[in-house]
């Protein structure tokens, strides 16, 4: 039971880890397309994004909806440090990693002005509060010069090679998991954890809840503005436009979708509403593109109702995942035992 206890905590590494090699393995092969290479940076980056917004919204129990503009300070301080240091140093690793920490230091220092106000209110205006930091970190970028941030027309940032950058991304999802999980799994994690279940015994018992939200709140901007970096370099064009809130929405969608606290859900939905983001913009072109998020939307309210709603529970714990399985163990374990009394 322990081994087993132990190897769950760690599939989510296996499997990331087996799907870059075989990804890998495919691209050597020549036959991994640019399309999926990219479709797999936006996965890896949505799930980057949705397992630090599970922190705060997961964990701890705040809502926040300032998540795309951590992402957008990341993706600009992090897009202008690249293009400034691709010409002297080229665009390669130690531009990519000096990006990286620019990038997330500011992102992180943002989300420690932010929150140490902000997590002294609760519920919805914690949610206003972010939701205003979001517009005023985009419009602020919106109304730079062009010399500077580029204004309306947008950043211009270096494109990483397209070939081979998704294993970057993946590299990265594995260090988010690593460093959160890790935290979670914790004595910190215990402590976070109780503030989510009830704040107040928290505070009785001793834990520092200040302290805490903004360790959880800090660390969830730091990994959204690393994955903004990463975002201007799938782009070679960054615009603020980009991280409106309904990009936080998204996000949030995201993390619900997958379970409040369930990494592995948040990191599963995350590929899901990638390709299902992908294929319908794929598939409803012209005329019909106005269709794609009424589909969108019908499809993820349909989710979220079979994963809530109460007159579903029997059928829900019937036919799930793990109940398949054990009834394929239990049938094996049945016919083995009719062999021996055989034999």
């Amino acid at each position: 039971m322990k081994k087993f206890t132990s190897f769950k905590n760690y599939i989510n590494y296996s499997v990331i880890g087996l799907i870059t090699v075989v990804c890998v393995i495919l691209s050597l092969s020549g036959v991994l397309k640019a399309s999926t290479a990219i479709l797999l940076e936006e996965i890896a980056i949505k799930i980057m994004l949705a397992v630090s917004l599970s922190l705060v919204v997961g964990f701890l129990g705040e809502l926040s909806l300032g998540h795309a503009g951590f992402m957008c300070v990341g993706a600009y301080l992090g897009g202008k440090v690249a293009a400034i240091l691709a010409a002297p140093l080229g665009n390669g690793i130690l531009t990519l990693v000096a990006a990286l920490a620019v990038g997330g230091i500011c992102a992180g220092v943002c989300g420690f002005l932010i929150g140490l106000p902000a997590l002294r209110l609760k519920g919805d205006y914690l949610a206003i509060t972010t939701l205003a930091f979001g517009e005023i970190v985009r419009t602020i970028f919106l109304n730079t010069s062009e010399e500077s941030f580029g204004g309306p027309i947008g950043l211009a940032t270096p494109r990483f090679n397209k070939e081979w950058f998704y294993v970057i991304c993946f590299v990265m999802v594995l260090i988010t998991l690593f460093v959160i999980q890790n935290l979670i799994r914790s004595k910190h994690g215990r402590a976070i954890k109780a503030i989510r279940d009830n704040e107040i015994a928290a505070r009785a018992t001793g834990i520092n809840v200040t302290r805490y939200k903004l360790i959880g709140f800090i660390l969830s901007a730091v990994f959204a503005g690393l994955a903004g970096v990463l975002y201007s370099y799938t782009k070679f064009n960054v615009s603020s436009q980009i991280f409106d809130y309904n990009y936080s929405i998204e996000i949030l969608v995201i993390v619900v979708l997958g379970g409040m606290g369930n990494i592995n859900g948040s990191i599963v939905s995350a590929v899901f509403v990638t390709f299902l983001n992908r294929e319908l913009a794929n598939i409803l072109t012209g005329n019909l593109a106005v269709l794609k998020d009424i589909i969108y939307a019908v499809i993820l309210i349909a989710i979220v109702i079979y994963r809530n709603a109460p007159a579903l529970k029997g059928f829900r714990e019937k036919y799930n995942i793990k109940q398949l399985f054990s009834k394929k163990k239990a049938a094996q374990e049945s016919s083995e035992e009719a062999v021996k009394e055989e034999n």
